[in-house]
């Protein structure tokens, strides 16, 4: 029987899991990671799911050293599947599965290599996403691709709402393609990474509202990093204000003397003016505050208000 170790976290490491287990794969390890306690856990335990299977979970700080590659020799894995796993993968440490190491990258490579895919292709825009397995190699998300699904992304969609499009289209992409994995008769499609792009692990700070951008622009940003993210802000004054959710409209011509940033009446609602259009904010609160306690702009804004 073909032996297995699971490098996962979050849902998709969960979804992998219960893929192979179900296909009667023998998992010899799960490695994952210490939840941290300043990150906001919304996502379903890799580390619970395995030890409900009897398979024994561990954590290292860093999978590399000479120590772990003598753990790893030592159960002789045929593949190792990373699934949401956040360390880097040595190539002495990929050198030991008989079939390689195959990731799971939530974007349709080569676009959107590196780290928080899902959350910059809404920053960006994107109307389309997806989830490629391919082989790991050295640089991240480089390597030769075994398979790709592709999912819409809808222009209010959140970056919850697209983790809950990719992660089925992640468990059937690996049932699809398993059995040439342990075969070791999987597609090896290269990639040219020219041809896309790479981007780092974003911050709290990227939050940042910019109302000289046009209102898609900050739309896309707020949908990108609302709940379980942390959230896009601006300032009312010297005091910060989170935009959980937003209503993108488009530019009209009476807007054009309203200065960015300018809170002002529009049929009713209050709208806050980019640089061209203007957003509703739906649901915006002081930081801190639980979800129930998120209000609408009324509450806390009124016409005139100038927001930086």
């Amino acid at each position: 029987m073909k032996k297995v170790i699971v490098m996962g976290y979050h849902n998709i490491g969960c979804r992998c899991l219960k893929v192979l287990v179900s296909r009667g794969v023998l998992v010899s390890a799960v490695f994952s990671h210490l939840d941290d306690p300043k990150e906001v856990c919304w996502f379903d335990s890799i580390s619970e799911l395995a030890k409900s299977y009897r398979i024994p979970v561990l954590y290292p700080e860093n999978p590399n050293t000479p120590e772990w590659l003598a753990r790893i020799r030592a159960l002789a894995p045929d593949v190792i599947f990373s699934c949401y796993y956040r360390k880097m993968l040595s190539e002495e440490l990929l050198a030991i599965p008989r079939y390689g190491g195959i990731n799971m990258h939530g974007s349709v490579l080569p676009k959107y290599r590196g780290r928080s895919p899902v959350n910059w292709q809404l920053v960006h825009g994107e109307i389309e996403g997806g989830i490629t397995m391919h082989y790991m190699v050295r640089k991240a998300d480089a390597g030769d691709i075994i398979g790709q699904k592709k999912i819409a992304i809808g222009p209010d969609d959140t970056a919850l709402d697209v983790f809950q499009k990719v992660e089925p289209a992640a468990a059937d992409l690996l049932q699809e393609y398993l059995d040439a994995i342990l075969d070791g008769t999987a597609p090896r499609i290269k990639q040219d990474i020219s041809q896309g792009s790479y981007f780092g692990g974003r911050k709290p700070d990227d939050g940042k509202i910019m109302w000289t951008w046009p209102a898609r622009q900050v739309h896309n940003l707020v949908r990108a990093v609302t709940v379980p993210y942390p959230g896009a802000f601006t300032f009312l004054g010297d005091k910060k204000l989170m935009v959980w959710r937003s209503k993108c409209y488009e530019e009209m011509p009476a807007w054009q003397d309203i200065k960015p940033g300018q809170v002002f009446d529009h049929e009713g609602k209050l709208l806050i003016k980019a640089a061209t259009g203007a957003i509703e904010a739906l649901q915006i609160a002081w930081p801190g505050q639980q979800q129930s306690e998120f209000v609408t702009a009324d509450v806390l804004l009124k016409t005139g208000d100038m927001l930086s």
